[in-house]
């Protein structure tokens, strides 16, 4: 099980993963940070990535920030940078 600290910013153009940011990991949603939006688009976007279910996706703490630490089921903290940011 992994657990990763990611910075969110929402209203972007399209998702991506921009890089690090500080000790997260730096991601854009096109989706709102309105009534839960964002953290919505974080799951499934993360899910769609990683090769996971969207369930294997728990947002921990952060709902309403931009700081947010997500529980990843079935993945190290490793295998989860190496997929989204190409570290080994």
């Amino acid at each position: 099980m992994a657990t990763i600290r990611f910075h969110i910013v929402p209203n972007a153009k399209e998702n991506a993963v921009i890089g690090e940011h500080g000790a997260a990991i730096k991601i854009k949603l096109q989706a709102s940070a309105i009534e839960g939006k964002a953290n919505a688009a974080l799951r499934s976007f993360l899910a769609d990535k990683l090769n996971v279910s969207e369930r294997g996706v728990v947002l921990e703490r952060g709902q309403k920030s931009r700081d947010k630490l997500i529980r990843i089921d079935g993945l190290t903290n490793e295998e989860v940078q190496h997929r989204l940011l190409g570290i080994i």
